[in-house]
């Protein structure tokens, strides 16, 4: 496979014990893709390893750590036609990279494949493979929907997981990538949403395999990321109501739960620019989003 069809995109911060045992496994993998680490300014000696270990791998050393945005920089070094993500702690199986090429290259419209994710030595399959495959179909108003005859991997998605997910990279690009007021925690749904808006299909793709090795323990938090983020998502993409409603409840539980409190002080300063980069969902991408939403759902 030519290494202009598609490359591997890892976004790292002082993780290099990780990291080495992923690009054991990348490197070592039959499509031979390239590869960009973007280091989230490290302190752990992460690109003096990489520079005596992996020298033909790509490293672009970033002074500040930017969270998920910093993938953005690593695909706009990358030229691939198509850009695999992996974390530090993540990898594709072999042969999965030349399926996700062969799918993205059969439906010119096909932006993001989510794939079926294994995690641990013990290669359970991820909780989130048995969501995203029972993913509704697509109305057909919505810019999801199959035309006849369409050869789509899977359902349509309007999720995935960061470190198991390849793009067309047009398609991410003309979409801004990640967003930076994220950060981190959840950004994903997001560019699902700004993909399906600008007219890209996102689709899981059980036929294509990435494995998922999380170090074990808590992540201190990471729950007030995800809250305080998914608010902030309804405010960029979601209508006015279900944004105000949404912050009602992050207010509602803040008086009894210290996550959501946290979550809270996160959201308040970031608002402004919430709000000034409103650009809510086309209306059948958005009844995309209610039809996936569990009945409690603001």
């Amino acid at each position: 496979m030519s290494a202009a069809t598609i490359g591997v995109v890892i976004a790292t911060r002082n993780r290099a014990t990780g990291l080495l045992a992923t690009l054991d496994r990348l490197t070592a993998l039959p499509e031979r893709p390239p590869i960009t680490v973007v280091d989230n300014a490290s302190d752990d000696g992460t690109r003096a390893l990489l520079a005596s270990r992996f020298p033909a791998v790509r490293v672009l050393a970033l002074p500040a750590n930017l969270g998920a945005p910093a993938r953005n920089k690593g695909v706009l070094a990358l030229p691939a036609r198509y850009i695999a993500f992996s974390d530090d702690d993540s990898w594709w199986e072999p042969g999965a990279l030349a399926e996700a090429v062969a799918l993205m290259e059969r439906d010119p419209r096909l932006g993001l494949v989510a794939a079926r994710t294994l995690v641990g030595e013990e290669r359970v399959p991820d909780p989130l493979n048995d969501v995203l495959a029972a993913s509704p179909p697509a109305a057909d108003d919505d810019p999801q929907a199959p035309a006849a005859g369409d050869g789509q991997p899977g359902p349509p998605v309007l999720g995935f997981l960061g470190c198991a997910a390849v793009v067309r990279r047009s398609a991410f690009l003309s979409v801004g990538g990640y967003h930076p007021l994220l950060f981190i925690g959840g950004e994903e749904t997001l560019l699902a949403y700004d993909l399906t808006a600008a007219g890209w299909h996102v689709r899981y793709a059980p036929q294509v395999t990435a494995v998922h090795r999380p170090a074990a323990g808590p992540r201190p938090g990471r729950d007030a990321l995800m809250r305080r983020n998914e608010v902030l998502t309804a405010w960029l993409r979601r209508p006015l109501p279900v944004a105000l409603r949404s912050t009602w409840r992050l207010a509602g539980a803040a008086r009894r739960e210290p996550a959501a409190r946290q979550a809270l002080g996160q959201l308040l300063p970031r608002l402004p620019a919430a709000v000034r980069g409103r650009r809510p969902l086309p209306a059948g991408v958005e009844a995309h989003v209610r039809r996936l939403e569990p009945a409690d759902a603001p």
